[in-house]
């Protein structure tokens, strides 16, 4: 298991890194945060959990919230999904849960135990970065 979470965060390290400007480079004191997920759908259960992502982010494109990115499992390890989210701010959070209020979707504990009707196992981490190697130790006194 800390196997797969090891594998998870290098992924999600890796792919952030390859999608994003290094925090460093555009001047920011803090490299950016997110929330790596690992997400396995119970069986049958793989276009309901799709669906239930692509509306949460129809909710939060809706509030203007970021939303995360998320890649599919073809080989390998007995996950489904991997997810990169922004770690997002109360105010963020509360906008979100209006507009899926406003578009008829389940919020708060609903939401979770909605999603939880399509997974079988899930964990998830938070992580800084993208950062290089040597911004890491620059943050480190090193």
């Amino acid at each position: 298991m800390k196997q797969i979470i090891k594998l998870a965060v290098a992924a999600a390290v890796g792919a952030l890194a390859s999608g994003t400007v290094v925090y460093a480079q555009a001047g920011a004191p803090e490299p950016p945060k997110a929330r790596v997920a690992l997400y396995r759908a119970a069986p049958g259960q793989q276009i309901a959990m799709l669906k239930y992502f692509a509306a949460q982010d129809r909710a939060a494109q809706a509030a203007g919230v970021p939303t995360g990115k998320l890649y599919a499992h073809t080989d390998g390890d007995s996950w489904d999904y991997l997810a990169i989210d922004p770690v997002t701010t109360p105010a963020q959070d509360a906008a979100v849960d209006a507009a899926a209020k406003r578009m008829g979707l389940p919020t708060g504990p609903a939401a979770s135990l909605e999603l939880r009707k399509f997974m079988a196992y899930h964990t998830d981490t938070f992580v800084i970065g993208p950062v290089t190697a040597a911004d890491y130790l620059r943050m480190a006194g090193q």
